[in-house]
Order: structure tokens, then C-alpha cells, then sequence
């Protein structure tokens, strides 16, 4: 089945490099400038996937992203928009939309961000995430829309990082091989949005996201990733 995306982008150099991504992903992609063009294109075409210019001219990007999703609750719309603006990014996110991606990202971490809304994942640029949410949610609100997406597995994994498991730790620990600690640990980083164990776990531990990790019995891992955990809780 072909698997389709629309880009609603008034700016066309944009958006023909952002076509160029998604055709490279195995979409059919089609280009409009404005809402009331991707209303009929929506209709004709039937999208999976929307890439939506948030400064679009009449009606905005996020209130047509808004109103495409009450339609189509199984739609992947992302934002795209040269603000760097954590309250819209949340606001983004509050109504839907599965990424906020700005116009300053490279391609390969463009591709990434699309492949990651498509598994599932809310995308966010990690460095607009302290800020996020305003006094409502604040920052703990604007994590968990990272974290909601970790399995009850992965979580386990994560609470075992917390409390300085090396990779064979949690494997014994779990009774499960290295090579699923290493998959779930892996999709804990891409979920999360970090580059490290060590980050996943300074993450966790300031958003809040793991209420008490486990005593680890034995001696400290000789990786010496239970001292690294334990300066993490210290500093929290």
C-alpha cells in the first residue's frame, strides 16, 4: 500500500527539501502552501503523514493541525516553524500533533525526528524541554511527553539505570539477554531524546520519572556506572 504525506509549507525551497526526506522514507508526496489547499488535498489523497508550517498565511498551521486530527485521529502531524518557542511546542503537543521540529534542523536529524513520530514517539528538540509548559504543566508535564511512550519493560530498564545496573545486571536482573537489554536501552534513548545511559538517567531522575529505583544487590559494576548513578541522585 502506498503510504502518503502532505506538506502544507508556503515557503517552497523548504518544502521541495523536506519532500526530498520523505520520498527518501517511501512516501508519495504532495505540497500545498496553505489550509484551505490541504483541506482539499486531505480529502482527495488521505495522508498518513502532515508536515504543517506552523506561520502559514490565513489560517494557521496549528489551527488546521488542530482541526485535521478531530477528523482524522490516526493522522502523524508534525510542526514545523522557525520560532523556537517551548509554549508552542507544548501547545502543539497538547493538541496532537506527534512532533515540533524547527526550521534550523539538520536533515539527518529531520529524518530521524519523522522516523520517531511514525514509531510513535513525541519529538521535541530536548533543548526547549526545561522550558517547556509554562506554569500549568510545568517542566515534569513537558517530560512526560517524552517518557509516556516507554513500555512497562523499558521503564524497568530505565529504573535499573537509575540505580547504576550495567547492561548484564539488568539482564540477570530481568532474565533477559544482553542483546534485548541493549534493544530496550536503545529505544529508552530514542524515546528520551538523549545520547547516553549516564543522560537517560540524569533525566529521569530530575523529571521525576522513576518514584524509587531498585537496591542493586552484589558488588558496585566494575563499568563504574553505579558511582556515575549515584552522583546523578546527589545532585538531583
Amino acid at each position: 500500500m502506498t503510504r502518503r504525506a502532505l506538506i502544507v509549507d508556503d515557503h517552497r525551497l523548504f518544502a521541495e527539501a523536506v519532500a526530498l526526506i520523505l520520498e527518501r522514507l517511501g512516501f508519495d508526496v504532495s505540497s500545498v502552501v496553505d489550509a484551505q489547499e490541504a483541506t482539499v488535498q486531505v480529502s482527495a489523497t488521505r495522508p498518513s503523514l502532515i508536515v504543517i508550517d506552523i506561520g502559514l498565511p490565513g489560517e494557521d498551521g496549528l489551527s488546521l493541525g488542530r482541526r485535521l486530527l478531530e477528523e482524522d485521529g490516526d493522522l502523524t502531524v508534525i510542526a514545523v516553524t522557525a520560532a523556537d518557542d517551548p509554549g508552542l511546542a507544548t501547545t502543539c503537543l497538547q493538541a496532537g500533533f506527534q512532533g515540533f521540529v524547527t526550521k534550523d534542523t539538520s536533515v539527518p536529524r529531520f529524518e530521524r525526528a519523522v522516523r520517531a513520530a511514525l514509531d510513535g514517539q513525541a519529538v521535541i528538540p530536548k533543548r526547549l524541554i526545561p522550558s517547556m509548559g509554562g506554569a500549568d504543566r510545568g517542566i515534569a508535564g513537558s517530560a512526560d511527553l517524552l517518557a509516556r511512550h516507554l513500555t512497562p519493560r523499558e521503564r524497568e530498564v530505565l529504573s535499573l539505570l537509575v540505580a547504576g545496573a550495567n547492561g548484564k545486571e539488568i539482564a540477570s536482573r530481568l532474565v533477559i539477554s544482553a542483546n534485548t537489554v541493549r534493544t530496550h536501552v536503545q529505544s529508552i534513548l530514542t524515546k528520551l531524546q538523549v545520547h547516553s545511559r549516564l543522560e537517560a538517567a540524569a533525566f529521569a531522575v530530575h523529571q521525576g520519572l522513576i518514584d524509587r529505583p531498585p537496591t542493586l544487590g552484589g558488588p558496585s559494576s566494575p563499568s563504574g556506572e553505579g558511582e556515575a548513578s549515584s552522583r546523578i541522585e546527589r545532585s538531583a
